[in-house]
């Protein structure tokens, strides 16, 4: 039995995520299975009055999200990081391994147990035993989805959809996740593998574990041709299991998930290409993606991003590892490259190379990583960027504690790169506001910060935001490409879909959760949800 626990000052922390949102809740539960999680949501049932509305429920995990996602708006916190076990292995005909696991497991340990082989094997099976054995006796093993916080939990990963630096060769986190149990807020239970239950055009049958069927019409909206992590996966006889990949906690309670391993590349290397200017690193990025078909990442970063490790580097004992970066380096194109063996990782490097001269770029301003000590470097080259811009948001908001850091999270086709750049900078520009822009350059798809000095900078970048938001959505893009949308992206999400598809993405969450109790104010305002019930 799962106590159900005040919201006291001891909880407090459970309040936020790393959006540096804050919210409210009366009470806190810490599951350690889906039965406990089942039953906290009929205790909650039955304490509700007579012919009332249960409490909301926020579903946790890790609290790393950034679109505050997990911050409470009111009700119930349904904090998931106790329910952590490995649950079992399978190996398919293929040799594909796939890993159960429940909600909880984070990120940085799944890939310490699979590094170190020593995955903990508590109730398994003799077939996900057997399986292991073949798993520890070939070809290492890995889990491909990258976010930036290898702290982030694998059912919170699969509730945004995340993705991270690999998704431009890798593919968001749905592509990884071959089976889900999601618990309903009746507390009835779906159970969903891929390829098993399809849509019928825009209607989807589903079947719970107590023999219910849900009928569920699905909106009418088209998603765009890009990179997205902005609102229900919906597509005509779309596969059952991507509804819930992305919901960010709207229609029910992601209580075990099914992950798909892979191999290990032979080969890994990383390129740090620096520019004199952004045109000349948006030209290389465009004329290197066809050409390198291996790579497994694209990422950007520019002169204010730099200019900001730079003053790090230097006043603070934490970054003094980093590579000390040339003055006259404004940007920087990080290219990593995956192959079967050293011949071929060689021929791309090469390539890459005249690539990196033909836009202006030079040997001398380039690092190469071959080894898995200079790899740890450029990776903390990359995290140590948004650490770092934080940190700078920290220090102002000592003068003025009501501004945030702003982060974009938009993205846009391969054709419109050049043209967003040029929104991007313009608006900045125009507003003048400070900023720095880093992130997915391969997918089109930077995180562009705005820097806040005072209030009245945030409130400019908040409207540029929004401005951005119709633009990216006029151009074919998407107003969130990784972090889902929580409920700070909200309203983008209705410049991007109109006010009629918010009213069917909240019809179709009524039909799986007809008091709006889950996720309350994540994808669209309560009163979108519980004004239509």
């Amino acid at each position: 039995m799962v106590d159900i626990l005040p919201l006291s000052a001891e909880y407090e922390a459970y309040l936020r995520d790393e959006s540096r949102s804050s919210g409210t809740a009366d009470s806190i539960s810490f599951p350690r299975d889906e039965e406990e999680i089942r039953s906290v949501l009929q205790t909650l049932r039955t304490a509700a009055p007579r012919g009332g509305v249960p409490a909301p429920v926020t579903v946790q995990g890790a609290r790393t999200g950034l679109a505050a996602g997990a911050v409470p708006a009111g009700g119930h916190v349904m904090n998931l990081a106790r329910a952590n076990r490995y649950l079992g292995l399978r190996q398919d005909d293929a040799g594909t391994y796939y890993l159960r696991v429940q909600p909880g497991v984070i990120l940085s340990e799944l890939r310490r147990h699979l590094a170190n082989k020593t995955l903990p094997v508590d109730g398994w099976d003799a077939e996900s035993l057997a399986a292991l054995d073949k798993l520890y006796a070939g070809p290492e093993q890995f889990f491909p989805t990258d976010p930036t916080e290898a702290s982030a939990c694998l059912g919170g990963m699969a509730a945004c959809n995340a993705s991270g630096a690999r998704s431009y060769r890798y593919g968001p986190m749905r592509g990884h996740v071959s089976a889900l149990h999601v618990v309903l807020a009746d507390g009835d239970v779906i159970a969903v593998r891929r390829g098993e239950n399809r849509a019928q055009g825009r209607h989807l049958a589903l079947t719970t574990e107590s023999g219910r069927t849900l009928e569920l019409d699905l909106p009418t909206y088209t998603m765009p041709c890009t990179k997205n992590a902005s609102g229900y996966f919906i597509e005509d006889d779309m596969d059952a299991i991507d509804l819930f990949i992305g919901s960010d906690g709207t229609l029910g309670i992601i209580s075990e998930l099914e992950i798909i391993l892979a191999a290990v590349p032979a080969v890994v290397w990383g390129m740090s290409c620096f520019f004199e200017d952004e045109r000349a690193a948006l030209d290389f990025t465009v004329a290197a993606r066809p050409k390198l078909p291996r790579a497994a990442a694209f990422e950007y970063f520019d002169a204010k991003a730099l200019d900001i490790l730079r003053v790090q580097r230097k006043n603070s004992t934490a970054f003094a590892s980093l590579p000390e970066l040339d003055a006259a380096w404004a940007c920087c194109v990080y290219v990593e490259l995956e192959a079967d063996d050293e011949a071929t990782a060689l021929n791309d490097l090469a390539l890459l190379g005249k690539l990196l001269r033909d836009h202006g770029g030079s040997d001398r301003a380039t690092w190469v990583a071959r080894t898995d000590t200079d790899r740890e470097t450029q990776r903390f080259f990359r995290h140590a960027v948004p650490e770092s811009v934080n940190m700078l948001i920290d220090e102002r908001r000592k003068t003025d504690p009501a501004i945030t850091k702003l982060g974009s999270d938009m993205s846009v086709p391969d054709e419109r790169l050049r043209e967003v750049m040029d929104l991007y900078r313009t608006t900045l520009a125009e507003a003048g506001l400070d900023s720095a822009a880093w992130g997915h350059i391969g997918n089109n798809h930077l995180h562009v910060n705005v820097l806040p000095r005072n209030a009245q900078d945030y409130a400019a970048g908040k409207e540029l935001f929004v401005r951005w938001a119709r633009a990216v959505t006029d151009m074919g893009g998407a107003v969130s490409a990784e972090h889902g949308v929580g409920k700070l992206k909200r309203d983008f999400l209705t410049v991007m879909y109109g006010p009629e598809h918010i009213a069917q993405m909240a019809a179709l969450k009524r039909q799986l959760d007809p008091y709006c109790q889950l996720g309350r104010g994540n994808l669209f305002d309560p009163n979108v949800c519980e004004g239509g019930a």
